[in-house]
């Protein structure tokens, strides 16, 4: 690479170290401390704080997050391959435009739309409101529960699942398609055959990208399940407010841990990009 194109790299690599590097070798060394919130004076070395991954609420937490995290992505696996089957082999000209739609909410603040669906989750909303003027009486009472945090997190992250199978499906070539129903297979026979196994990259990276937010987040199950349903990210959030900021560091490395290796799963699979671009 040229060298005045590294010049322009310089402010990446400070804003890297300063923001993700510096941080997390000081979480990675508060794992292995005693001490009062960050005061190093009086403190000392440990392993104290490993006890908190054998703790009742830390496994509860994680089993939590697990199934709910495993719920969630498979929903959005049957979900996110319909739609952008459906979206790939549609004759809309302008398919960006669709795309857009889909991923228009991401753009918003996650807080406010959470907020949103909590709100039409519990049984005096705007929603039923509304139908309550047309003479339709319906209310929902499900936030606090469950089925409302799985609700949040697929409709939440469902987009995360559709762009990386709909960008698989979009580089198959149709010859492969036409060859394979001159040959004599049926449309069902070709789909699972072929079209299936050729989006396998991205379905593998759509449910990584699917798996690691809904696995670690807290402010969805934290709305939706009104302090009820508590995964690991709950437990990390809650340790940082008591000022236990040793055991959140140890569970905050280990997650980021899980995170780096599964971002190094999908760089192995997909090496060009291809799924994401």
């Amino acid at each position: 690479m040229n060298k005045s194109y590294r010049k322009l790299g310089i402010p990446y690599m400070v804003w890297l170290y300063l923001l993700a590097i510096i941080p997390i070798i000081f979480m990675l060394v508060l794992s292995f401390m005693s001490s009062e919130g960050v005061d190093f004076e009086n403190s000392s070395f440990t392993f104290l704080n490993f006890a908190q991954l054998i703790d009742k609420s830390t496994i509860v937490a994680f089993l939590n997050s697990l199934w709910l995290a495993l719920s969630a992505t498979l929903i959005c696996i049957v979900l996110g391959y319909v739609v952008a089957y459906k979206l790939a082999r549609s004759k809309i000209k302008n398919k960006f435009i669709v795309l857009t739609i889909l991923i228009l909410p991401m753009w918003s603040n996650i807080l406010l739309r959470t907020e949103a669906l909590g709100n039409i989750m519990s049984p005096q909303n705007i929603l039923s409101d509304l139908l309550s003027k047309i003479g339709i009486n319906l209310s929902i009472d499900i936030k606090g529960s469950y089925i409302a945090v799985l609700i949040g997190l697929v409709l939440t992250y469902l987009p995360f699942m559709i762009l990386p199978i709909y960008n698989t499906l979009e580089k198959i070539d149709p010859s492969i398609e036409e060859a394979a129903l001159d040959l004599g297979l049926t449309e069902s026979q070709k789909f699972w055959k072929i079209i299936l196994p050729m989006t396998s990259k991205g379905i593998i990276t759509g449910t990584i990208m699917t798996f690691l937010p809904c696995f670690s987040g807290f402010a969805i199950p934290e709305i939706l399940g009104n302090g009820n349903i508590v995964l690991i990210g709950n437990i990390i959030d809650s340790l940082f407010r008591d000022m236990n900021y040793n055991a959140g560091s140890l569970l905050g490395i280990i997650i980021l841990f899980i995170i780096t290796s599964s971002i190094m799963i999908i760089n192995k699979i997909d090496k060009g990009g291809e799924t994401i671009i």
